[in-house]
């Protein structure tokens, strides 16, 4: 039996894979690393998958090392810079994602964007879009002590909205977002169309509901 969106007062966003598609920006950062180094460059399909995990899931892609290999700061540090340089050129919502914020404007809910991108990237990219001009609250992965999947995030966005959390829908594309909106007492949705993350059994992250173009997510808030 599908679950009842009742007394909903706010939705809030994963970023990365949820609203926008900022893989190209990502993979390309990762990706010139390989080129600087003498390596072919790889397709951005290798990328996409990880590219909500950000440095992390494109060092493990491009290099196939993760935080505790030797030299794994310095390509952090470098892909940091190759990003941050570049992190507007491709990157744009997913097609619908634009019509969804303004139903949910229409409809009266409350909006703002969750994400364990750190403030340095997270809030001039979302400054530089005009989809966001409406958010209510961009909470970063260094905004509070604690990064998803913990709920601390998630919870500061409520207290922001002003919205108690058991009133809030918390959306994403990987597990970590539903486990944390979970723990913050949020409903959950999983974004299917997004990157995933290692584990693509969507349905096994026990959302409270899946979605598979941004605007289904208005057939469960119409159930309210």
């Amino acid at each position: 039996m599908p679950v009842k969106f009742e007394n909903i007062e706010a939705i809030l966003f994963d970023l990365d894979g949820t609203l926008i598609d900022s893989a190209p920006d990502l993979g390309a950062a990762a990706d010139k690393m390989r080129i600087d180094r003498g390596m072919p460059s790889m397709p951005l399909a290798h990328y996409r998958p990880m590219a909500g995990a950000g440095a992390r899931g494109m060092i493990s892609i491009a290099f196939g090392l993760g935080p505790d290999d030797s030299g794994y700061g310095e390509l952090r540090e470098e892909f940091f810079a190759n990003y941050e340089s570049r992190m507007t050129e491709s990157t744009h919502a997913f097609d619908g994602v634009d019509g969804l914020l303004g139903a949910l404007a229409s409809l009266g809910f409350l909006w703002g964007v969750v994400t364990n991108k750190a403030e340095r990237f997270a809030l001039p990219l979302t400054r530089s879009m005009r989809l966001f001009d409406s958010a209510g609250t961009i909470v970063a992965g260094d905004t509070t002590p604690h990064a998803k999947p913990h709920p601390a995030p998630l919870l500061e966005a409520a207290r922001q909205l002003g919205v108690e959390p058991q009133r809030c829908v918390y959306v994403g594309d990987d597990e970590r977002d539903i486990v944390a909106g979970r723990a913050a007492g949020m409903l959950t949705v999983a974004a299917a169309y997004g990157y995933l993350g290692v584990r693509s059994e969507v349905l096994a992250w026990n959302a409270d509901a899946t979605i598979h173009k941004p605007k289904d997510l208005l057939n469960f808030l119409s159930m309210a």
